[in-house]
């Protein structure tokens, strides 16, 4: 994996995620936020939706990419998603998480580029989407 050192607009952007968490967070409803950088500068955060039924629960990161798109965004720079802990947990660090398979899915359709920052073995690092999703699906591999 290509791995890339991080910014001060990279840690701009984690605060931003762990921001809108520490805000919104609420046991078993919101315990994932996102942020997303986006080519023009902004930044665009969102917590996850959770629902009872599994499957209906949405993903931050999607939530961010879908209100970034909403606003008229084109494209994306970096993205990071962070983890609260639960109100039992002992551990009260807010880490940095990896995107779940449907995520990574999302953020290569909508910006191929676009850079991830994700803990690596204790260390915070970026790489583009791409590595994280070899053999993407796409309409030009059917």
């Amino acid at each position: 994996m290509n791995i890339l050192d991080l910014t001060p607009e990279d840690f701009e952007l984690i605060q931003s995620a762990k921001d809108k968490i520490t805000m919104l967070y609420e046991d078993d409803k919101h315990h994932v936020a996102a942020a997303l950088r986006t080519k023009s500068g902004d930044i665009v955060s969102a917590v996850h939706i959770e629902a009872y039924i599994g499957r209906v629960t949405v993903c931050a990161e999607a939530i961010a990419v879908g209100s970034a798109v909403s606003s008229g965004h084109k494209g994306f720079h970096t993205i990071v998603a962070v983890r609260h802990p639960y109100s039992d947990e002992v551990d009260r660090t807010i880490r940095v998480v990896s995107p779940c398979g449907m995520c990574r899915e999302l953020i290569a359709d909508y910006s191929p580029e676009c850079l991830v920052i994700l803990e690596v073995d204790g260390k915070l690092v970026k790489t583009r989407i791409g590595e994280l999703i070899p053999l993407k699906y796409t309409r030009s591999s059917t």
